[in-house]
């Protein structure tokens, strides 16, 4: 139960405490500052408290936006300011600096504004929602008062919050054709009592029936899946705008939402590769080649926003002209279309599932990726190399634990430290990109079994070590990562298609999407603030090198068989290890209370 303390005096016809209450706030009332801090004094450290001014005019979902967000420790909208057990040690040292300072008199001014200065001053992080056109004031006469109400009347509180449930910025598909009705499923939801989270696992549950479908090989089966995963979509777009229109943030919401997505799109990848099969086709490693593009996009779009996350001297014509273009309304939705975001793929892939094939599918998607990802991989290389701007050790920090590097790399980082300082800016990224193309061009033109993988693997292992020998503080060090996810997902795709058995290709993509999951967990972990996965679990897993190489000797020892087998244990193993410590990390108390707002392609 969380408790709201009026400070004041009440004014007649109000209806603060109402709304107090429908908040989930129990209201306690204050006369002074004196009975104010005696009344704080008695809430329970673990509960969430507020300090409302009894003077307070405004709507209902200003007051929703400042006093129920959980993912922030203090908040504050004019009038009102709220704490949570971790913001409550700085609110109490306020309250007893201002109750000292106005000697515990009746209050004339609002208690709660001071307070909110006494924050400012103390240098502690108070969030202020963006209201908009909402109303929240503490009038100082009755006139005001009446021209505060006017104001509240003027506003359609629940329009308001309708609309903030959808993200400002989207994709076309998501804009025009899921958003205008999706915002008034997560509305119905709400008033039902349903979570973000239920909603978030029925989205999951409606992909894997679509996978099924797809996985009989049937026409009908394809038409169903196609509709099934427009739904599943759906239903991704209303949770979060759920999480939104009621602010129903949480820890496990975050690890859900995060990795949901990730989840759907591989396992209808998988089920359209089962489908192909029952119909004689084996699409195997086009689905899996998809998976390794994607997720690579993805990697791509991740370094380059950790890189400049909060890089000073951010400046850069190739910047300045994506602002320019983004001023014309036609090209903000090309450029938001051509780049394939979720909800255009998704369209895509649904459509095409229902009246073509499997292998046309992956084609399609294959080609659609490659040059969403070739654009923005070309437009964010210039961008880095006409800015001028200097990366934080956050930044490279960030940058570091994305590359994964286990401990033959660190090794090898370690003895290298020196001599990589000498190295030029360039050389970092065309010496991850030069051992990873080494590994992957060896596993292609080299027969199954040989031993030339195995010398380009531990090529690999040493270009990488050195890749990351100094902080990536470099212009393109971004690239980093990504070149580095490339080699491991390619050269495992590549064995197991040179394995040439049945299964192959299948625990190929089951390996990989073990590790793409884990990659995805680094990922969303940095987002959070929470920092990287730990270091035992990059270890236990033997980090992109080592499993790059352990793979290769797998290959050169084994059979055919025996090597699908052995991916197949790996794949299992790695899965296992990956998911026990997500999963206890994500519903830990140290997990970010955050809602992921979706991927940037």
């Amino acid at each position: 139960m969380s408790t709201a303390i009026l400070t004041g005096q009440p004014v007649p016809g109000s209806s603060i405490e109402d709304d107090l209450r429908s908040l989930g706030f129990d209201v306690r009332v204050a006369a002074d500052a004196a009975e104010a801090e005696t009344l704080l004094a008695g809430v329970p450290g673990e509960e969430r408290v507020a300090l409302v001014d009894a003077r307070f005019v405004g709507h209902a979902h200003a007051l929703r936006l400042g006093l129920t967000d959980p993912r922030f420790p203090l908040a504050a909208i004019p009038g009102a300011v709220t704490a949570q057990p971790a913001g409550r040690q700085a609110l109490t040292r306020a309250m007893a600096r201002e109750n000292s300072a106005g000697g515990g008199t009746t209050l004339v001014d609002s208690l709660a504004d001071r307070i909110l200065t006494a924050l400012d001053a103390d240098g502690a992080d108070v969030h202020r929602p963006e209201l908009g056109s909402l109303v929240a004031t503490v009038p100082a006469d009755p006139q005001a008062r009446n021209e505060a109400r006017q104001a509240v009347t003027a506003v359609d509180d629940e329009a308001v919050r309708l609309k903030s449930a959808v993200k400002s910025r989207d994709g076309f598909f998501t804009t025009y054709c899921i958003s205008p009705y999706s915002k008034y499923i997560a509305r119905w939801c709400a008033r039902r009592g349903l979570t973000p989270n239920q909603v978030t696992t029925a989205s999951l549950l409606t992909a894997l029936i679509a996978a099924a479908c797809a996985a009989t090989g049937t026409r009908g089966g394809f038409v169903a899946a196609g509709v099934l995963l427009i739904a599943s979509f759906v239903l991704d777009c209303t949770d979060g705008q759920l999480a939104r229109y009621s602010l129903q943030y949480s820890t496990l919401g975050a690890w859900l939402d995060a990795t949901f997505d990730r989840a759907k799109e591989y396992a209808y990848y998988a089920g359209l590769a089962l489908g192909a099969a029952r119909g004689g086709d084996d699409v195997w490693a086009l689905a899996l080649g998809a998976m390794v593009l994607q997720t690579c996009r993805h990697v791509v779009d991740f370094s380059f926003n950790e890189a400049n996350h909060d890089a000073t001297a951010n400046t850069s014509p190739t910047a300045a002209l994506s602002d320019k273009l983004d001023s014309v309304g036609w090209t903000v939705w090309i450029r938001r279309m051509i780049v394939l975001p979720i909800g255009e793929r998704w369209a895509m892939i649904a459509v095409l599932t229902a009246v073509t094939t499997p292998r046309i599918t992956f084609y399609a998607l294959l080609i659609g990726c490659a040059f969403a990802a070739t654009y923005t991989t070309a437009g964010r290389v210039l961008r880095s190399l006409t800015r001028k701007a200097e990366r934080t050790d956050r930044a490279a920090g960030a940058l570091a634990d994305l590359a994964d590097s286990g401990p033959l790399a660190q090794g090898v980082a370690e003895a290298l430290k020196k001599p990589a300082r000498r190295l030029p800016g360039f050389a970092t990224p065309a010496v991850a990109l030069l051992g990873g193309l080494a590994v992957v061009l060896t596993a292609a033109l080299t027969g199954f079994g040989g031993p030339w993988p195995i010398v380009a693997a531990l090529a690999y292992a040493l270009t990488s070590g050195l890749a990351v020998a100094r902080p990536l503080k470099g212009a393109l060090d971004w690239l980093v990562p990504p070149f580095l996810r490339a080699a491991e997902y390619g050269t495992v795709l590549l064995l197991a298609a040179k394995a040439d058995v049945n299964g192959a290709l299948p625990a190929a993509f089951g390996l990989v999407s073990a590790v793409a999951y884990h990659h995805y967990d680094t990922v969303y972990r940095i987002r959070g603030n929470a920092g990287a996965s730990p270091a035992w679990l990059v270890r236990s897993i033997g980090g992109h090198e080592g499993r790059t190489l352990l793979v290769t000797v797998l290959a050169a020892l084994l059979t055919a068989s025996q090597f699908t087998v052995a991916l197949t244990a790996l794949a299992v193993a790695v899965a296992l290890v990956v998911l026990v410590e997500s999963i206890r990390f994500w519903v830990s108390a140290g997990a970010p209370a955050v809602h992921d707002e979706g991927e940037p392609a």
